[in-house]
């Protein structure tokens, strides 16, 4: 099941949505909770773009900057969903910080090795709670957010598969 720990937002405003405001309140908290796992691991991928070095240093940095990217578009989708139920997308950096599911990022990651590894560990964890939060919200009942989630899982494992790749020696 998902981590539901994310407080609780901070208004619920009216809809005419015609989701329950109980199974609302309950998604926006999932959704609030991968919001801040989401921002979380952009700004990871970023601290890999920025500090990548060695021999395959333009190729990772390259590819880090495009899963930044796509990253900063989920994060728009999350929070634009838990304002389309009527609740407050909670997206500040100290707010992900305390609510994110991710590890902190290594500072002293280095070598394109060092960054690909902790960013397959991250997006690990990220994809598993992505399709925990697809059960979650479709058992309550929201097939939107549930599909939202689906197509943050195809972008995710794919991009694991990626990362995944540069880790297998010949």
């Amino acid at each position: 099941m998902v981590a539901t720990t994310a407080k609780p937002t901070a208004r619920f405003y009216p809809t005419r949505n015609d989701l329950s405001a109980s199974v609302r309140e309950q998604v926006v908290t999932v959704l609030n909770q991968s919001l801040a796992a989401t921002l979380d691991l952009k700004t990871q991928t970023k601290q890999a773009h920025w500090n990548v070095k060695g021999k395959d240093f333009y190729q990772l940095h390259e590819l880090f900057d495009e899963m930044a990217g796509e990253l900063e578009e989920y994060v728009d989708m999350v929070a634009e969903r838990v304002t389309a139920l009527g609740g407050t997308a909670l997206g500040t950096a100290r707010m992900a910080a305390e609510q994110s599911i991710l590890p902190e990022y290594p500072v002293d990651a280095v070598s394109g090795a060092d960054h690909v590894t902790a960013l397959a560990d991250r997006y690990a964890a990220y994809a598993k709670h992505v399709r925990e939060a697809i059960d979650a919200t479709d058992e309550l009942g929201d097939a939107d957010t549930a599909d939202l989630y689906t197509e943050v899982s195809r972008t995710i494992d794919k991009r694991l598969w990626f990362l995944e790749a540069h880790l297998i020696s010949e």
